[in-house]
């Protein structure tokens, strides 16, 4: 794992034959799989592949949308993705076979459209393959939805004919970037959320995680409605994305949006950004969002591909220990533990104990959570996994946890450790666990007070021999040791501590 590539939360997927089955029965993609069939022996269509006035009309029918009133929009959807991703075909015919004289018939063919080669692959290929062609859909539907409505296009033709891009204040780089930006956005919080796909987010704070500055207490009015127009845009785009499985979408509630200059609006307030509404608000009418387990595996495909890592729970299934124990640190608990299930499950009990137990040496930053990360998977194992942890009774980094490992599960001849080692595993635990907070002041202070005051109590001056460990962290473990004790003496014991400790780096 390169140190300087983006880091993605792990996350939870389904197994490829599932997300297969859903990406065939995506609305989207099961229509373009069934007007790919229709044309099978051959549909006359326009210039560029489209579907006739007269053959649009059948489609629609076929698809059992005639009574909707955007049914022929869906209908030229799903055509346009059948020719986007090879189910059908396109060939044009020969100008000189068009009828002579004059402009073409608006509905008078141009080529003939087939089935694609790809279309037997939704009967007949890998899961794989299946979800390799809904990858190259989703790209042209995202594509679409960076992209302005038609008719505006049409509106701001210049005198040569062209699109004044200026004009509509729509740049294709920047619209791009930012419904990456907002999907990545919805895929971190879904991953923050034990990775599991489906859990709804609220569009304010969706659009506001992308444009409120983390800094910023109280949003401002131009940001406020910054964030509107961005609700706006993202219920268009959301609506567009939905029939392709990638999300599951409860637009913004109509009578929350009014027409100002010819543009809509949210009627309301948006305070709720941060999902502070009044509590007898319904944040469901400002629109909610959630990516399906589909998209979480598109968001994450993507994400790949553009260089981010972006981890999957059973990567590390056949990787070695030190891969796992690097990695499991930063797991959600849920998501540790089966990863590590998943890693345990290919090897026999007493071999992965072997190989955790090596992995876990070191005097790197890093190392302490390493040895909580091991300790954590060591406690999956039973009995058979003993001869491991007695082999390294007299190890000074490893000594003390397995003892511990022992002691839980009531094991003989269990040699009492020494007064150095006793405090190195103090030392060392303390260490992970303020590794594990970062930079989180709140959960240091709410949840390592109580293991500090313990630690002290129950060793009789302790701070005058915990300067001496000789472990990396002692002195940073020490100060905040001192940070963390309520008892103003034994706070200040702490950082003198901390002082004599560095002294004799």
């Amino acid at each position: 794992m390169s140190g300087d590539r983006p880091t993605m939360p792990p996350v939870r997927l389904p197994s490829d034959a599932e997300l297969a089955r859903d990406a065939l029965s995506a609305p989207l993609f099961a229509r373009a799989a069934k007007l790919a069939r229709w044309a099978a022996e051959g549909t006359p269509v326009g210039a560029g592949g489209e579907l006739l006035a007269g053959q649009l009309r059948t489609a629609t029918e076929l698809l059992g949308l005639a009574d909707e009133e955007d049914g022929t929009t869906y209908t030229a959807e799903a055509w346009q993705l059948a020719l986007d991703t090879g189910l059908v075909e396109f060939t044009e015919e020969p100008e000189a076979e068009h009828a002579a004289g004059g402009e073409a018939d608006e509905d008078e063919p141009s080529g003939t459209a087939r089935v694609g080669e790809e279309l037997a692959t939704l009967t007949s290929g890998s899961p794989e393959d299946i979800l390799e062609i809904w990858l190259a859909g989703l790209e042209t539907v995202l594509a679409d939805a960076a992209t302005p409505d038609l008719g505006d296009l049409v509106d701001q033709l210049d005198e040569t004919g062209d699109i004044d891009l200026d004009s509509i204040d729509w740049n294709p780089e920047e619209e791009a970037d930012f419904l990456d930006g907002i999907l990545g956005n919805l895929y971190l919080l879904t991953a923050l959320d034990e990775g599991e796909a489906g859990r709804p987010v609220p569009l304010p704070a969706l659009a506001a995680s992308l444009i409120v500055p983390d800094d910023m207490d109280e949003p401002t009015d131009d940001v406020l409605e910054e964030v509107s127009d961005a609700m706006m845009r993202l219920d268009d785009q959301f609506r567009l994305l939905e029939p392709t499985g990638l999300v599951s979408y409860r637009p913004v509630d109509e009578s929350l949006i009014e027409e100002i200059d010819g543009e809509g609006h949210i009627r309301e307030s948006v305070d709720g950004v941060t999902c502070d509404l009044p509590e007898d608000e319904d944040v469901s009418r400002y629109g909610m969002v959630a990516l399906t387990p589909l998209g979480l595996y598109g968001v994450r495909a993507r994400m790949l591909d553009a260089g981010i890592d972006a981890p999957a729970v059973g990567d590390l299934a056949e990787a070695d220990a030190n891969a796992l124990l690097a990695a499991l640190p930063g797991h959600p608990e849920g998501l540790a533990r089966t990863e590590t299930e998943l890693w345990l499950a290919r090897r026999a009990p007493l071999d992965a104990a072997r190989e955790l137990l090596a992995a876990a040496h070191g005097a790197d930053e890093d190392a302490p959570r390493r040895r909580l990360a091991c300790q954590q998977t060591l406690s999956l194992l039973g009995a058979e996994a003993e001869p491991a942890l007695r082999e390294v009774l007299d190890d000074p980094q490893l000594g003390g946890l397995a003892r511990v490992w022992l002691a839980e599960r009531g094991a003989a001849d269990i040699p009492e450790p020494g007064e150095a080692m006793v405090f190195w595993l103090t030392i060392d635990t303390i260490a992970a666990q303020l590794a594990a907070r970062g930079d989180d002041a709140v959960a240091e202070s709410e949840e390592l007070r109580g293991l500090v005051i313990g630690v002290v109590s129950g060793h009789s001056g302790f701070f005058d021999a915990a300067w001496r460990v000789d472990h990396p962290a002692t002195a940073e473990v020490l100060e905040a040791m001192g940070r963390l004790h309520p008892d103003k003496k034994t706070a200040k014991e702490a950082r003198k501590a901390a002082f004599k400790a560095r002294s004799r780096r």
